[in-house]
């Protein structure tokens, strides 16, 4: 009887997901859900044919290098590789693997939170009422910037950023992108196309971000481009974090050149910047993008499809 490959599940995945795995595969599985050093992932990758890492493991640099031979494939539990340095793995013979389609609407769910804690001044209202110093009130108190009617950009059309512009034109926003190439018309729906970022910034009342982090998008944000944007504007990421100049938006801030900021995710994380705690126009959450039930499902069985299909013999559907 053939023996079934070894399979390295990195983090506490989903139990219908860890349920599946153990039906094909020989699994080791990260039940303590803790995170890995990189000498920890080498030692590893010696006893195992594949891993199913999160975007906490990161394959870079010397840990590619590292990397037992006996590795065939990394199927990521993501749709973001920026932890992985996809043509070193490649150039070592591993398929790398990721979960595209599948975190979309939950995605593009948090982006429209973020947004609208953002500009009704949601970290101050819980605050309050959580401290119970709501003893007050005023046609003056709390007064936000209203979403309904208002002009969105969106930075970056892909699955994330159509699902974002769905979900806004169901709050009439007049809705504004920047791309790589332009939608055909039936993926655009009325979007209006910026072949550029600084036109579109000018227009953008709201302005949420949903493009990879990559050697030309980090710093995408900067304080020349902040700048560019309608006074009292909000900036939304639920990308990556390294797309924003961190110091630049505590600036626009200050200078309340921007009225807010909703942001999942930050240079460093976990953690945040801790710099962020004492502004209230920031409305923060841990990352949790595409943390629903559904969806953890939904990333777990993509990635074994991709694995199954690997191990049958085909290329598998994700291969970056």
């Amino acid at each position: 009887m053939t023996s079934k490959p070894v399979l390295w599940i990195t983090r506490k995945l989903s139990d219908n997901t860890l349920k599946r795995a153990q039906e094909n595969y020989e699994c080791i599985i990260n039940h303590a859900d803790t995170e890995h050093t990189p000498d920890e992932i080498i030692a590893m990758s010696k006893t195992v044919d594949a891993i199913m890492p999160c975007h906490s493991e990161v394959f870079r640099g010397p840990t590619v290098e590292e990397l037992s031979s006996r590795v065939k494939i990394i199927a990521n539990h993501s749709v973001g590789t920026d932890h992985c340095d996809i043509a070193a793995l490649n150039a070592r013979g591993i398929t790398v693997t990721n979960t595209p389609d599948v975190l979309s609407d939950a995605t593009a769910e948090i982006a429209f939170l973020l947004m609208l804690g953002a500009a009704r001044h949601a970290v101050m209202g819980d605050t309050l009422v959580r401290k119970g110093e709501w003893d007050f009130w005023s046609p003056a108190f709390l007064v936000g910037k209203q979403v309904s009617g208002a002009r969105i950009g969106i930075i970056g059309m892909g699955r994330v950023g159509q699902a974002m512009a769905r979900n806004a034109r169901g709050f009439g926003m007049e809705v504004h992108y920047h791309n790589r190439s332009r939608l055909d018309a039936e993926r655009e729906q009325g979007a209006i196309f910026h072949e550029n970022i600084d036109s579109l910034l000018a227009v953008s009342d709201f302005l949420s971000l949903h493009c990879p982090a990559t050697p030309q998008t980090t710093g995408l944000m900067n304080a020349e481009r902040l700048a560019m944007m309608p006074d009292g504007a909000v900036l939304v990421n639920s990308a990556r974090g390294a797309l924003v100049d961190e110091d630049a938006l505590l600036d626009a801030l200050d200078s309340k050149k921007l009225a807010a900021a909703g942001l999942d995710c930050f240079v460093q994380e976990p953690g945040g910047n801790p710099k962020f705690a004492s502004y209230q126009n920031i409305f923060m959450l841990p990352h949790i993008g595409s943390a629903t039930v559904a969806t953890r499902d939904a990333m777990g069985f993509r990635a074994l499809d991709n694995l199954d299909a690997y191990f049958a013999g085909h290329i598998p559907r994700d291969k970056l």
